[in-house]
């Protein structure tokens, strides 16, 4: 496989796409193989709908001179963006976490493009073929690049920065995320500091929170850029946090009030706050920016609907993210609150007494009406007056169809899977 030669031909065109149904005139196509279907098939049909190239690994498909063949299209396309990576020699930021990687990926990407031309991952384009098609969005014209990294199994971030080759990492936190796949929290933790390695080895900088003791012991050998709240030996002191519901940030002389909910996130706002400070943005840009960054894509999302405020966090939970929502629901000063939670997957054997415990830590509320929807919820349920169970998300909608909430603050969290944004239909 020519790498070179395939690179060459990338410069050539406008884009790079995996999907024939989003193709871009004279674009890059890459057949990848799914699970249930082979992506060479689709070669012929991006050619005529506009494609430059194809490259594909199966030579029955080969169609003409604008056609690349090799061993392995996925392996090609990482390759080729590794190659393309080292050809640009552009700054990257990368960083991972359990929680709170997309929020912070697009803050620190609001943050920066009021000094620098920067591109960051779209959405959460965040893994094996995510991660590539990133670093290939990238051109002569970025000035630093923002990669966000996701993984469900050990040695993922690893493989990953060796594709795109950070110069600066920063890890949101360690949480019960994916539990199944890294096999318990302590996996968990062992599986994000593979960043902490890379940079380490490669002699980088780390973006550390001071308030995160795992952050602080993992990141030991490795020369960083720290922040914390009224921490003295932290290059970015933040003064103080608050949050009824949007979180507002008092730094040096500025107070930043931002559009986003629960203190949970404040993290996510320092450590932007601090990436910008590291590269000399001024505090009245920063402030700017955060001020104007608005959460969309269910994160967060502080919606009106008729008469009731709701908290839409459905992009996805884990039992991290579910306890500090829950957290921060509970110390809002509002009344006829009332919370509705789905269930929270790729928890493995764990997953039932995950559940059980977000259950049992609601149990002394008394003024939370509570809806549980889901079978690991349904399998935990109790009997308490303020709490209900659904085991699917249809026998809920069915009750919602027939009563009416008004007048309330609504906290929404869940899985992605469970798709709990549907609920704004009943509301």
């Amino acid at each position: 496989m020519d790498i070179a030669y395939i690179h060459s031909v990338f410069l050539k065109c406008n884009s790079v796409s995996i999907d024939t149904r989003k193709i871009e005139s004279d674009s890059l196509f890459v057949a990848i193989k799914g699970e249930n279907f082979d992506a060479n098939t689709f070669a012929k049909e991006a050619l005529e709908k506009g494609a430059s190239f194809v490259i594909i690994d199966n030579q029955d498909y080969f169609i003409d001179q604008r056609t690349i063949l090799v061993n392995n299209s996925l392996i090609a396309l990482q390759e080729l963006a590794k190659f393309h990576r080292q050809y640009l020699k552009l700054p990257i930021i990368a960083l991972t976490g359990s929680n709170g990687k997309t929020t912070t990926k697009e803050l620190i990407n609001v943050v920066l493009s009021k000094k620098f031309k920067t591109k960051a991952t779209v959405g959460n384009l965040n893994n094996h073929i995510g991660v590539p098609l990133t670093l290939l969005s990238f051109n002569s014209e970025t000035e630093i690049g923002i990669v966000e990294m996701g993984a469900n199994h050990k040695k993922e971030i690893e493989f990953l920065c060796e594709l795109a080759q950070p110069d600066f990492g920063y890890i949101t936190n360690f949480g019960k995320a994916h539990l199944e796949g890294f096999g318990g929290v302590e996996g968990v933790i062992q599986a994000k500091s593979e960043m902490y390695t890379y940079l380490v080895q490669n002699d980088k900088l780390a973006f550390i929170n001071l308030e995160d003791k795992i952050q602080v012991e993992k990141s030991k050998p490795l020369k960083s850029y720290c922040f914390g709240i009224n921490k003295k030996n932290a290059n970015v002191n933040i003064s103080s946090i608050a949050a009824n519901p949007f979180v507002e940030i008092q730094f040096s002389n500025l107070l930043i009030q931002t559009h986003l909910i629960g203190l949970y996130n404040a993290n996510n706002i320092n450590a932007a706050l601090t990436i910008g400070k590291y590269f000399e943005v001024d505090d009245s840009a920063i402030k700017e920016a955060l001020e104007s960054y608005i959460p969309e894509n269910n994160r967060s999302q502080l919606i009106t609907k008729d008469t009731n405020q709701i908290i839409l966090d459905a992009y996805n939970a884990n039992p991290s993210s579910m306890g500090v929502a829950i957290e921060n629901f509970v110390q809002l000063d509002n009344s006829n609150k009332i919370m509705i939670l789905g269930d929270m997957f790729e928890l493995g054997k764990e997953s039932l007494e995950e559940h059980k415990s977000i259950v049992n830590l609601l149990l002394d509320e008394k003024d939370l009406v509570c809806y549980f929807i889901g079978k690991d919820f349904y399998s935990n349920r109790v009997d308490k007056n303020n709490f209900h169970f659904y085991e699917t998300f249809d026998a809920f909608s069915d009750y919602l169809s027939e009563v009416k909430i008004r007048n309330s603050s609504i906290l929404i969290k869940g899985s992605r899977g469970m798709a709990l944004e549907r609920i704004l239909n009943f509301l």
